[in-house]
């Protein structure tokens, strides 16, 4: 088991790339340039503020590896997002990309800064600002941004404006965007939907009905809020769902649509009147079959990890475990289906989408749904079949394939 020492979250994602590297027999020269991104970028980003006063704050671009393709990964607007933050969720896209086999090597981006207390004119010209700092090392063959937490589908329209004030019009500069200029149906939906996906097949194995199976979701962004819809249309019980302000716990069921229509009217979940409120920390410790992280990372910790109830975890946010409590939860039998496989649903579509913008064609939902279907059932069996021929969990077989077809390409092109 991973010791108690305080690691970055960087750290921490390297234990399991490590371990997968072990596994794997990759040499040390080979795991070092494998471990280290590529490049890495921070800026300073001075905007005026609406009150006329100037204020300056970080950003950063991480290129971790392109030997699979572009760089591919979203940008972060977060208080927290610091260098180790956007370096961890760098490599795991790189890993991300790889398991799901589509051909982007792995990026993160960020600017620390918190977008809850800016206006939408003080957001755009962060926006701008911090594309103008980084689009040298843009391209559609080259980088490609994406929505992240703190970020949506206008930010990104604001990003290929900007980017296309200097380079001309090109929207395939980033995905996520509004379908209006170029982004493809289903995108905002996608992560979520990928996560239901193989939350579906794990039930089908387990063999537990999703129909009626207890589900809690921490986090209601983007990710969460779609996660909570489709479960809901599948039949299953969603019983606790929080925010960053708490949530909300109802041991019969959560009527969603009146969620949903009360998150859009009070701006929270843990207010809302048909349940009991619950702190996020309660919302993890309540019985349940599913419960889907899907807000930030390390929320299960070594202090917390013995008091989960669920059956299975499902990591619909990035790196929402540390190595401790993976450890502890492994031991105590609770099955994990890791991130780098149940939240690649966005990176997908946004596929779909930088390959539609090259042609100028734009696909129906059907298409888009089955297309991503396909790619998450299919990257689903392998990790299972991984799982079981290794003997394995499925987290260590997830990361043994997309870190063996990284390290496969690297010799293949002659890095090494």
């Amino acid at each position: 088991m991973v010791g108690t020492k305080e690691m970055t979250v960087y750290e921490e994602v390297n234990v399991f790339f490590d371990r997968a590297a072990e596994r794997l027999g990759l040499d040390d020269g080979v795991r070092e340039m494998l471990r280290r991104p590529w490049r890495e970028l921070q800026v300073s980003v001075p905007i005026r503020t609406d009150d006329g006063a100037i204020k300056v704050y970080t950003g950063y671009r991480v290129q971790h590896n392109g030997a699979r393709g572009p760089y591919k990964g979203g940008v972060r607007y977060h208080p927290l997002a610091d260098l180790e933050e956007i370096r961890a969720l760098a490599s795991l896209m790189t890993w991300k990309n790889a398991l799901v086999d589509i051909p982007f090597g792995g990026a993160k981006g960020g600017i620390q800064c918190d977008p809850r207390t800016m206006s939408e004119t003080e957001l755009n010209r962060l926006t701008r600002r911090y594309t103008l700092q980084i689009e040298h090392l843009l391209g559609v063959n080259r980088d490609i941004p994406a929505p992240d937490l703190g970020t949506n589908s206008q930010t990104m329209a604001w990003m290929m404006d900007a980017y296309g004030q200097v380079h001309g019009y090109t929207p395939g500069i980033v995905t996520g965007k509004p379908v209006e200029l170029g982004g493809s149906v289903g995108r905002d939906s996608a992560t979520g939907r990928g996560a239901v996906y193989v939350l579906r097949e794990a039930a089908n194995d387990i063999g537990i009905s999703p129909a009626g199976a207890r589900i809690v979701v921490q986090g209601f962004g983007q990710v969460g809020s779609w996660t909570v819809r489709l479960l809901a249309d599948m039949g299953c019980k969603v019983i606790g769902v929080s925010d960053v302000e708490g949530g909300v716990y109802n041991s019969g069921g959560i009527d969603i649509d009146a969620l949903l229509q009360h998150k859009l009217s009070s701006g929270t979940v843990s207010d809302f009147p048909h349940g009991d409120r619950v702190t996020n920390e309660e919302l993890l410790e309540l019985e349940c079959e599913f419960l889907v992280p899907a807000a930030i990372d390390k929320v299960i910790h070594g202090g917390n990890a013995a008091k989960l109830k669920a059956k299975v975890v499902v990591e619909a946010a990035n790196h929402p475990l540390t190595p401790e409590a993976d450890d502890i939860l492994n031991e105590a039998g609770v099955s994990i289906l890791p991130d780098i496989l149940v939240n690649a649903g966005g990176v997908i579509v946004s596929y779909f989408e930088w390959t539609q913008n090259f042609y100028q064609h734009q696909w129906d939902m059907e298409r888009v749904n089955d297309e991503l279907g396909k790619i998450m059932t299919r990257a689903y069996v392998a990790v299972r079949e991984k799982s079981a021929a290794e003997r394995i969990t499925m987290r260590e077989a997830a990361f043994m394939i997309g870190v063996g077809r990284v390290a496969k390409v690297v010799k293949m092109r002659g890095f090494i």
